[in-house]
């Protein structure tokens, strides 16, 4: 049976890249630090010496739009394109190509649909920062197969914090129960209190600083119950108008287990926004 190795999960700032590649006048005067956190944050991945990555993200309504909007989505290529024109524009990513993990991908949804979740998947999915991302910071050097797995934190009706929990339960279910000796990592992305395009998105943190003490408390404790009794959908509209992305942290924390505490923790507080990263090493996976 595959080994779960590490559980990690992270902000996907997109802006790291171009900040963590600039130089001279150009390089932001936080960069230097967030280079050192990403670093430190990208040996606890290194050391778990994976053979294959199941990466959580959302899309950006890149691919995915209001006329398809599946609530969880497996991809199941061979291959997958990445980034999209406009995050090349914006945010200076660069042009990247994944090798999928086929035989994981399709054991995932054939019992993921006997395990209750009624997965959708893509044979020609092209992925997007929230899972770019989280490779430029943890594998630069891009050398893993991955499985991508979308959720919908972004068009409503969106599933209820405690679906993404149950998720990530399953997630790790599946990945233990699969019939292969690979050493498996599974990285999932979102982010704490965000605003984007609202009053509240350039101040000196996130727009909600006490939501985001509550929230690296929850995750750093593996406190899912307690998560739980206070995160709603309706309660996720008030630390900013896209903190819906917390979810995908929740799911994270399914996959880790109730009252696991994390191995790895770490924040950067950001001038609009607290970059947070969490590492868990199931049954000494690491060693």
């Amino acid at each position: 049976m595959a080994e779960l190795v590490a559980v990690i999960a992270s902000t996907h700032h997109p802006f790291y890249y171009r900040a963590s590649t600039a130089t001279g006048e150009d390089r932001p005067p936080f960069a230097d630090e967030w280079v050192r956190k990403v670093e430190a944050f990208r040996e606890t991945l290194t050391k778990a010496r994976p053979d294959v990555l199941v990466m959580v993200g959302s899309d950006h309504f890149h691919q995915l739009w209001l006329d398809n909007m599946p609530q969880f989505l497996v991809g199941k290529a061979p291959f997958y394109d990445a980034n999209w024109h406009n995050e090349e524009r914006e945010f200076g990513l660069p042009r990247m190509f994944f090798t999928g993990q086929e035989d994981l991908s399709a054991y995932i949804l054939r019992e993921g649909l006997d395990a209750g979740f009624d997965l959708a998947f893509s044979n020609e999915l092209r992925i997007d920062h929230s899972i770019t991302c989280p490779i430029i910071t943890l594998r630069p050097q891009n050398d893993l197969p991955i499985v991508p797995i979308y959720t919908n934190i972004f068009a409503p009706p969106l599933p209820r914090p405690q679906r993404f929990v149950q998720l990530g339960r399953t997630i790790r279910e599946l990945v233990e129960s699969w019939p292969a000796d690979k050493r498996v990592a599974v990285i999932g992305t979102g982010h704490l209190s965000l605003e984007l395009g609202g009053p509240r998105q350039f101040g000196p943190h996130g727009p909600d600083p006490e939501f985001d003490r509550k929230a690296v408390e929850w995750i750093s404790s593996g406190d899912i119950e307690g998560c739980l009794s206070e995160v709603t959908l309706d309660s996720l509209h008030l630390p900013g108008n896209a903190t819906h992305g917390f979810m995908d942290f929740m799911l994270m924390m399914g996959v880790a287990g109730e009252g696991a505490k994390a191995d790895y923790v770490d924040t950067y507080d950001l001038f609009h926004t607290m970059e947070a990263y969490f590492t868990w090493y199931p049954d000494g996976g690491a060693a």
